[in-house]
């Protein structure tokens, strides 16, 4: 039997029509059948492309000659946004990105959680789709005898220079160009990734959009930071709202951006921000959603899909620093939250307590280990609320959730793929997803969030 070679070849050059875009903000167009994905093309574009990778189901391209713009393409307001990897959909227009949001979620849900019958809501943007990310992780390097920092070039470890990210809040631009010219001033040495060599590995800038609070994070490969007094003294000085100077230590060879250690070298451990009228501490490491405004719509969504009275227990299985328990504990009875890592429950208690909330619990532990001793303990859940990672909720939660059957179940997902995989998951244990309401918290990125309502339908016998 002879294989079958694909349609096309490398190096070789096709007129393409595109029809779609992936996950990840690529368009799709296909020669005899042969997806191929190319960067910078939108649906309905006919162009020409230089194929320039060719796998055993599918290529990649790149874009040579745009014959027919798609009506939603736009100049990008970014002058290095062709070579940042940082947002993927600059190029379409800001209503034709929550159409292609909303389009995906469709799409997903039906192809991999067959729920083409459920109401997908159209996507929540913002007014201003600017400006909004409240924390800056950016990369330090060196080239020609001076510091650079921004952001990586797509798919590589080169630093892409910058002065400004207009996605990141301008405070944040501030404090970095800040302290990259105190660094610079005192010779402290970049770090050399090939090498593992120098000093200085990234500038983390935290802001609390609400409060107007600065936090400074160092990043170092080692434990001492030459001319520290020196450096403290300046970023005090040129960064007016700084409350927090932290350096952390990374002396691995990693692409992990924190390391295990940290320590305060000015100011408060903590910076504040409030959303919706709930106060939290935010660390140098703490999980801290990056769109506050975005994040208040969301919560405030997974609040109306928890139908709370005032009168029910609920489950908060992925409680991080407490953002969604805390907004949930004005509503209800009681929260329980629970949250494998232990820094994060620290966060959240001190978060509780520093909102004056009580009717909370918090404790550290896988939720499949910890959610059934809860409910041997006799805790009975009214509503069990879900914010799990990328790679949706382990399989033992679901199976938990469905033997446990609290009447509902609010899912929160930054992933609308496995947030469709566990849906189907939870259906065929007898629940009903109602309705799905995706939020868009990274706009000019791919990525978009969602909340699920969902409702116990039957009790499944088996």
């Amino acid at each position: 039997m002879t294989k079958q070679q694909p349609p096309v070849a490398k190096n070789e050059y096709y007129d393409v029509v595109f029809t779609d875009l992936t996950h990840d903000g690529l368009g799709v167009a296909k020669v005899d059948g042969f997806p191929l994905f190319v960067k910078n093309a939108l649906p309905g574009e006919r162009a020409n492309v230089k194929v320039v990778k060719v796998k055993k189901g599918y290529g990649y391209g790149r874009l040579v000659e745009l014959y027919e713009p798609s009506p939603d393409r736009i100049e990008p307001p970014c002058p290095v946004y062709r070579q940042c990897g940082g947002c993927q959909l600059q190029h379409l227009s800001y209503e034709g990105q929550l159409k292609a949001k909303e389009k995906q979620v469709k799409e997903v849900l039906a192809r991999i959680g067959k729920l083409d019958g459920v109401t997908v809501h159209p996507v929540i943007g913002m007014k201003n789709p600017w400006r909004y990310r409240n924390k800056a992780q950016v990369p330090v390097g060196e080239r020609e005898g001076g510091l650079v920092a921004g952001f990586y070039k797509e798919r590589s470890h080169e630093i892409i220079d910058m002065d400004a990210c207009l996605i990141q809040q301008e405070k944040n631009d501030d404090v970095v160009q800040a302290v990259k010219r105190i660094v610079e001033r005192y010779g402290i040495p970049s770090y050399d990734e090939l090498a593992h060599r120098g000093v200085l590995r990234h500038i983390v800038a935290r802001y609390g959009a609400a409060t107007g609070e600065v936090m400074v994070v160092l990043v170092t490969r080692t434990n001492h930071l030459p001319h520290e007094q020196e450096i403290v003294r300046s970023i005090v000085r040129e960064i007016p709202d700084v409350k927090s100077i932290v350096q952390n230590v990374n002396p691995e060879r990693t692409n992990v951006i924190f390391g295990a250690k940290t320590r305060v070298l000015w100011g408060s451990e903590f910076i504040t921000d409030r959303i919706g009228g709930i106060q939290f501490a935010i660390s140098a490491r703490s999980f801290y959603q990056v769109n506050p405004e975005q994040t208040k719509v969301l919560y405030d969504k997974a609040l109306e899909y928890a139908e709370l009275t005032g009168r029910e227990t609920v489950i908060d299985a992925y409680c991080g620093i407490g953002t969604i328990s805390l907004f949930l504990a004005r509503k209800a009875k009681h929260v329980y939250g629970v949250e494998i890592v232990p820094e994060a429950i620290e966060d959240a208690k001190r978060n509780a307590e520093l909102n004056g909330i009580q009717n909370v619990t918090f404790e550290v532990g896988a939720a499949e280990d910890v959610i059934p001793r809860w409910y041997e303990e006799g805790v009975r859940a009214d509503c069990l609320v879900v914010d799990p990672p990328r790679k949706g909720c382990d399989a033992a939660l679901l199976e938990t959730i469905i033997a446990m059957k609290p009447p509902r179940v609010v899912y929160v997902s930054c992933n609308p793929a496995t947030l469709a995989r566990d849906l189907r998951i939870l259906e065929d244990g007898g629940y009903e997803t109602i309705e799905v309401q995706p939020v868009d918290m990274f706009p000019h990125t791919a990525h978009v969030e969602c909340v699920a309502k969902i409702r116990l339908r039957f009790v499944n016998t088996k």
